[in-house]
């Protein structure tokens, strides 16, 4: 039985896509920056800064399973460049935010990627 329902889109395309995209579904401040994984044509790479003096970087990779539904994980957190514990209640509750943000982000583009 084929897939019919798998992603077909340029994965330099999408991650235009994803960058004009995600900064709209992020809180004020926050930066963010989107890559072609380059193994994988199916994921990007999103770093997202948060705004404000704790410096957080959170990086994820971020997988299409099919047109439609991503697998969001967490890849690292660092602060002023610097891997920090990812266990604290604060940054538990910024991956959970972003995740969030991220599965957001996807069901914007759902239109492009499941044309």
């Amino acid at each position: 039985m084929a897939k019919s329902d798998e992603l077909r889109i340029d994965p330099q395309q999408l991650a235009e896509a994803w960058q004009r995209t995600l900064p709209e579904t992020l809180k004020g401040g926050d930066r963010c920056e989107v890559h072609r994984d380059e193994v994988d044509d199916k994921s990007l790479r999103v770093t997202i800064f948060a705004a404000g003096h704790q410096m957080y970087e959170v990086d994820f990779k971020v997988t299409y399973v099919d047109s439609r539904e991503v697998k969001v994980e967490l890849i690292d957190v660092e602060k002023d460049n610097v891997a920090v514990d990812e266990r604290t209640d604060i940054i538990q509750q910024l991956i959970h935010d972003y995740k969030r943000h991220l599965h957001e982000c996807a069901q914007v583009l759902q239109q492009l990627t499941h044309a």
